[in-house]
């Protein structure tokens, strides 16, 4: 079933320096367990080709049910550059809840609507 990431999961994003931080925190285990398989830094760069001129970086955080990503080379010079980039790092993790992902039916129970 297709759904928004922000039907199971939070997310908090900022910037430091050029790079942008996302962090997604997910609404149970399984739905956890689900994103660690599916939501690769691959697929975030595909979904921010656009802005991210380096790598992205995964890291797992199980303890807190989390994927942390750093987006390297993704504000044009810097988040305190202008004003414009400030607001974009921060503004990330807003636009990847938007995301579509195809949940399996089985996790249906799992969504926040």
């Amino acid at each position: 079933m297709k759904v928004n990431l922000g039907s199971i999961a939070s997310a908090r994003s900022g910037d430091k320096g050029k790079n942008t931080n996302i962090g997604l925190v997910f609404n149970n285990k399984k739905t956890y367990i689900w994103a660690k398989e599916n939501i690769t830094s691959n697929l975030i760069k595909k979904i921010f080709k656009e802005i991210v001129n380096g790598n992205v970086l995964r890291y797992e955080l199980d303890n807190l049910l989390s994927l942390n990503f750093i987006l390297e080379d993704s504000l044009g010079g810097g988040g305190s550059d202008s004003l414009f980039n400030d607001a974009q790092g921060k503004s990330y993790g807003q636009a990847i809840l938007l995301m579509e992902i195809n949940l399996p039916n089985k996790l249906q129970g799992y969504i926040n609507e």
